[in-house]
């Protein structure tokens, strides 16, 4: 049987002990290598469908220079910030220009930069219209300055301020209970001395106050909520609003009042006939345009279908702490629906 002795020289030794010296070298060597924006864009996308909290949500990403900008119609402001702070967390991206919509309400675009990742800016004007033209933004300058630290200020929502609401849910007064929770979304920026306190698209929950359902042969429906927080950033601010209220007759009244927070009723037809998600849109104006009345033997049941906007009026003031300036008012493409 033959064998083979293997010598290992100290030439073939010395060799070794320097190739496995410099290889590491040349790995951190590489990883020093511009990022293409092909890899990015993978990458992005990996660690936004990797994020638990935002998997599910319809955000597109593209990456330009190694600009990144999100687009997509995410369900409220918290998802909007976690899927910048992801994108902006991988290797390689220098901004990310978040031109997402919340719920379906247009936000004005936000710029976050990969040296300074506190709180994004909202965007320039000059580079709104880069966005509105090219979908994107150029990549800052090699050596531009950092940006100025963010003034941050507690700024007081007074009592008495309106915070108009999106409800999600349809709420009716023959099967919701008292106590039972329900969620909808901020409809607008709500500003106060030049800082956007409020974000559109921020998440809200409130609770049912009182749910009555009409009996048979008396007494009438009613359904009362209020808001109990706003989700801001990722934080959970506690509010209290004056219950929104509406009442159905009883058997034999054909209408409803309004008992509570503010302006009248607005009847939707559509919520009569089966409601549902975007069965119905309440009116702006007002304390809310989406109470229906239904019922004829039993005493008219009242409906607050899903999508009905309700302007919750505070009754009792909340100091938020931003950085954040308050968007541009009326400007095109901007606007809550």
């Amino acid at each position: 049987m033959n064998r083979h002795l293997v010598y290992n020289s100290p030439a073939s030794s010395l060799t070794r002990i320097v190739t496995l010296a410099v290889l590491p070298l040349l790995f951190i060597s590489g990883c020093k290598k511009t990022v293409d924006d092909a890899t990015l864009t993978t990458n992005v996308k990996a660690a936004l469908a990797a994020d638990t909290a935002i998997a599910q949500q319809p955000i597109q990403a593209t990456v330009q220079a190694g600009v990144v900008t999100l687009t997509g119609n995410v369900s409220d402001d918290t998802a909007r910030s976690v899927a910048a702070q992801d994108a902006i967390a991988v290797t390689g991206v220098k901004q990310v220009v978040n031109n997402t919509t919340v719920a379906g309400i247009s936000v004005v675009p936000t710029v976050t930069v990969a040296t300074a990742p506190k709180a994004p800016r909202p965007v320039t004007r000059e580079e709104r219209k880069q966005i509105a033209t090219s979908g994107t933004l150029p990549p800052p300058p090699v050596d531009a300055p950092p940006p100025p630290a963010p003034v941050i200020r507690n700024v007081t929502l007074d009592a008495g301020r309106d915070i108009p609401i999106r409800i999600t849910e349809t709420l009716d007064s023959e099967t919701t209970e008292t106590g039972q929770p329900f969620t909808g979304v901020v409809t607008r920026e709500i500003d106060a001395d030049g800082f956007a306190v409020i974000p559109a698209g921020a998440a809200v929950r409130g609770r049912v106050v009182e749910a009555k359902d009409a009996t048979h042969f008396k007494g009438s429906s009613l359904l009362s909520i209020e808001l109990t927080s706003i989700r801001r950033h990722g934080e959970s601010i506690e509010v209290a609003t004056d219950p929104y209220s509406i009442e159905g007759k009883g058997r034999g009244k054909n209408t409803a009042e309004k008992v509570g927070g503010g302006a009248a009723i607005g009847a939707i037809v559509g919520g009569i006939f089966g409601g549902g998600k975007g069965a119905a849109i309440g009116a702006a104006a007002g304390g809310g345009g989406g109470a229906v009345v239904q019922g004829v033997t039993r005493g008219q049941q009242v409906r607050i279908p899903s999508e009905t906007v309700i302007r919750f009026r505070l009754a009792r003031p909340i100091t938020i702490q931003t950085s954040e300036a308050a968007g541009p008012e009326e400007e095109p493409g901007l606007q809550t629906r």
